[in-house]
């Protein structure tokens, strides 16, 4: 084993010998834990904020507290406000075999020790938000951060120790490149009770195979292609201005977002020209610290690569920022729209993650849901009408992972709300309640009365009474 794995290993031994020891923290227990995940927040918030802005070299300071550090606080508010009611267990019916006096009762139990595996373009949310559930459920948490999460890495790293015990939540950085070797497959290969992995299909693969061999259960939250679908009836201008609001937040780096877009024909040239005024409204420099980088070199080139495949292969790229020059030391990349595009062309093939949006016209709503349903099916659904016999139809047509109706990736923000993918794009959910119950065991119990039914009537030798007697409740029960 290398050193990754004997301190991954060190670690895990030591949260599950503190689990086995208090199996079962009580209320206020698990509030005081709320309590603390929140007070690491609020008390080195401006040192999270710079930490996500170093690792993207330029990250809007606006969006990091929008989209992850007021989503998470509000996340743990939420969880802490419910989670006396999610504890308590549930009543379940008794047949009637078991009278006079059993009881049966659901009663959720913490799992034991939860591995987490973050991803860089939400660090601080996809941490925490993961992080209040896994609490609430009374467990402990390894967390492996991104090796495009360094700084934020060493800071939750130096941080922890303030506020957590190791043996309730631990940090681990990755540097990804080989110096001290990538704890990624060691992590995903640890016996932990659950494991929640967020990031892009092919690893998410890589992830469960790992987690198979110790029969771990997985929580996938992976990535794929979200349609968007205009229908006549609704406005250009509001579908435009919510789209691009979402295209361009964290530089389209966000794995819900409206990788392709459906419009009408008539739809197209409006839907152009008010987007490049939104662009030059929102955006007049994108140089500016309100435009986020896209996060490496890498990711970069990979967009460029994108951008020049389509347009070898006949796609007609439409700036949207004509004029303006970006800094690719920064590594700003300008949005794009891209038409006339084809299935064999790579923005269609995989997911985009940046600020490129493929449009496609259609005539008919089941041209749409045939085209999608073609494919992988998306972590998020966006359909755009005001008629409520489309919006009905196109959720029960197209399956996703969630829908948001007449916006975008809103339906993620609600902590009441399960967030999870399907198929190629994820399997179980998180958030609020269900966050709670994916880190729980649901135990069922089963409490016998004074008098056993079942003792008294059916002992061997099996008479003539306990055969009528039986045959009785299965004509009853049938």
């Amino acid at each position: 084993m290398n050193m990754n794995t004997d301190v991954l290993v060190e670690a895990l031994t030591r949260q599950k010998a503190a689990y086995a020891a208090h199996p079962e923290p009580d209320y206020a227990s698990r509030c005081a834990d709320l309590e603390t995940l929140a007070r690491l927040l609020k008390e080195n918030k401006a040192a999270l904020i710079d930490a996500i802005h170093r690792d993207y070299g330029n990250r809007s300071t606006f969006e990091t507290l929008f989209a992850e550090y007021f989503v998470a606080l509000d996340d743990i508010k939420h969880t802490r406000k419910r989670l006396r009611q999610w504890m308590r267990p549930q009543k379940r019916h008794t047949d009637f075999l078991t009278y006079p006096g059993g009881c049966n009762r659901v009663i959720p139990q913490p799992l034991g020790v939860v591995g987490v595996i973050v991803p860089w373009n939400f660090p601080l949310l996809l941490t925490f938000a993961p992080l209040a559930a896994i609490f609430a459920a009374g467990n402990r948490a390894m967390v492996k951060m991104s090796e495009n999460s360094n700084h934020l890495a060493r800071l939750l790293m130096e941080l922890s120790p303030r506020y957590f015990s190791a043996e309730k939540l631990i940090f681990f950085d990755d540097d990804g490149d080989g110096t001290r070797g990538s704890c990624g497959p060691a992590f995903s290969s640890l016996s932990f009770d659950h494991l929640l992995f967020t990031g892009s299909s092919n690893t998410g693969r890589a992830v469960m195979s790992n987690a198979a061999r110790n029969l771990t259960p997985v929580t996938l939250e992976l990535g794929g292609k979200s349609p968007a679908i205009v229908a006549p009836d609704f406005p250009i201008k509001t579908a435009a201005e919510r789209i691009l609001w979402v295209k361009m937040l964290n530089a389209g780096q966000i794995c819900t977002n409206v990788d392709y877009l459906f419009l009408p024909d008539e739809g197209v040239e409006p839907f152009i020209e008010y987007a490049r005024t939104l662009v030059a409204r929102r955006y007049p420099d994108l140089n500016a610290p309100d435009y986020t980088s896209i996060i490496d070199d890498r990711a970069y080139q990979r967009l460029e690569m994108t951008l020049e495949d389509a347009r070898s292969k006949g796609a007609q790229l439409i700036e949207l920022a004509p004029g303006q020059q970006v800094n690719k030391a920064l590594r700003k990349f300008p949005p794009y729209f891209v038409l006339d595009v084809t299935d064999d062309m790579l923005i269609m093939q995989r997911e985009i993650f940046g600020p490129l949006l493929p449009i496609k016209t259609y005539k008919d709503k089941q041209d749409v849901a045939d085209y999608v349903n073609r494919h992988d099916r998306p972590l998020a659904l966006y359909p755009f009408t005001n008629d409520k016999r489309l919006q009905a139809w196109y959720i029960t047509h197209i399956m996703s992972g969630g829908v948001t109706v007449n916006d975008t990736l809103l339906h993620v923000g609600q902590h009441d709300l399960p967030f999870g993918g399907v198929g190629a794009s994820g399997m179980g959910h998180y958030h609020g309640r269900e966050g709670f119950m994916t880190f729980s065991k649901l135990r069922p119990v089963f409490y016998q009365g004074p008098v056993s039914a079942v003792q008294t009537l059916f002992q061997p030798p099996y008479g003539v009474w306990a055969h009528r007697l039986l045959e009785l409740l299965i004509r009853i029960k049938g």
